[in-house]
Parts: C-alpha cells; sequence; structure tokens
C-alpha cells in the first residue's frame, strides 16, 4: 500500500517525472491505447536519465496510468490521468536506495571485518546456506538476505548503523521496489546474489577490510544493475 505524503514532502524524481508524462497523457500528447515512445527516445524527449524514467514508467502503471508489456512496449490506458494517488508516497527511488545502501554498507562492513565474533560468522554461514536452500526452492529468500546485511551491520558494534541498514533494507517492501522486483527478479539473479554473499563472507573471514569493502560495493552495485534491468 502507497503511504500519505507527508505535509511540505518534496516529490520524488521519479514521481516529478512521472507527473510529466500524466500531463503529456491528459493533454492528448499521448491518448488512450497509444503507445509510448521507446525509453531511450522519451527519456531524451524529457531530458532524465534511462533509470530513472524506468522507475517513473513503474510508478505509473502502479496508479493505473499505463500498462508496460515486456517485449512490446509501454500504452496508454483509457483510465490514465489520474491525480488520486498523486498524494501518496510509493518509496524511495530504487536507485537512490541503492546508492545509500552501497555507500553506508560499503562503509559498516569495514568495521565489521575488524569487530566480528565467531557466532557472527557462524550466522553469516548459516543465513547464506539457508538463502541457497529457498533458491534451489524457488522460493525468494528475503529474510535471509536480510539476515545477511544486519548480521554485519550488527558486528560493527553501531545501534544507529544497525538501525540504518536495516531501515534501508525493509524499503524494498515499498510499492515501487516490490513492483520492479516482481518484473527483474529471478532464480538466476538471487543464485548471483548467493554468490556475492560468500564473496564477502570469505573477506570477512579473512578480516581484510579493503576485500569485504570491495566485495559489499560489488555486490550492491550488481545488485542496482538487476533491479534497473533494461526493459526493452
Amino acid at each position: 500500500m502507497s503511504t500519505l505524503l507527508k505535509v511540505g514532502e518534496p516529490r520524488r524524481l521519479y514521481q516529478q517525472i512521472a507527473d510529466r508524462i500524466r500531463q503529456l497523457i491528459v493533454a492528448e500528447r499521448f491518448p488512450a491505447g497509444s503507445r509510448l515512445p521507446s525509453e531511450r527516445d522519451l527519456a531524451t524527449q524529457l531530458g532524465v536519465s534511462r533509470p530513472s524514467l524506468r522507475e517513473a514508467l513503474i510508478a505509473l502503471e502502479i496508479d493505473g496510468s499505463v500498462e508496460i508489456r515486456m517485449g512490446s512496449g509501454v500504452y496508454v490506458l483509457a483510465t490514465s490521468g489520474r491525480t488520486d494517488t498523486q498524494g501518496f508516497s510509493m518509496g524511495e527511488s530504487p536507485s537512490e536506495l541503492m546508492q545509500a545502501r552501497a555507500t553506508l554498507e560499503s562503509s559498516v562492513v569495514v568495521l565489521a571485518c575488524a569487530r566480528i565474533e565467531p557466532d557472527g560468522l557462524t550466522v553469516l554461514r548459516k543465513s547464506i546456506e539457508e538463502m541457497h536452500a529457498e533458491v534451489e526452492r524457488g522460493r525468494r529468500p528475503l529474510d535471509q538476505d536480510r539476515s545477511f546485511h544486519v548480521t554485519i551491520a550488527a558486528s560493527s558494534g553501531n545501534s544507529v548503523l544497525t538501525r540504518l541498514v536495516a531501515e534501508l533494507f525493509d524499503e524494498r517492501h515499498s510499492p515501487i521496489s516490490e513492483k520492479m522486483q516482481a518484473r527483474f527478479e529471478s532464480p538466476a539473479t538471487w543464485a548471483a546474489a548467493v554468490t556475492e554473499h560468500k564473496a564477502i563472507l570469505a573477506a570477512l573471514e579473512l578480516r581484510d577490510p579493503m576485500l569485504a569493502q570491495a566485495s559489499m560495493q560489488v555486490h550492491l552495485e550488481a545488485s542496482k544493475r538487476r533491479w534497473l534491468a533494461d526493459s526493452e
């Protein structure tokens, strides 16, 4: 469910782009039933990045303005131009969220490298094993994924950082993040995440802060690419 925007809260970039497309739809630049220009062309017309445009299109799909047909394009719906959802937040920008996570967690893992206890390493190994098992069963291992990242944060010894890591992770349950995950996640992407977790664990076991930081950055950058996979 979308959450009510706080009074005075600025609209996120993807919401602003969605507003502009919605205005063009209302003005019948893009009439009902028509196909929007390709993602590349529309991004050029609006002067925005493709990741931000992709998020805006997902937001428009959530509010019923458009339908995204994989392999075909984005089509305007007859019920488009709605305004009743514009007072609600669909969540943080997924691309900005992953950037924030990479910045924060690549620093947190350095602290954890020096402070993690054997019990913490055991929890990380178990979370990876359970994550792999869930993927093999065709399930989304969100609980195990969260446990892995929050355990590393807790091992830093800083409760504030632990809370921030958990809050940023939990933002993936927002409407826009859930929609993007549903569109682009697959057993293959989750298997890749398991492999990346193993690399982070190996660096922590070696207590190599530079390697741990690099491994975390690689993982979260790869996660960002998976979330924002090209839709064309």
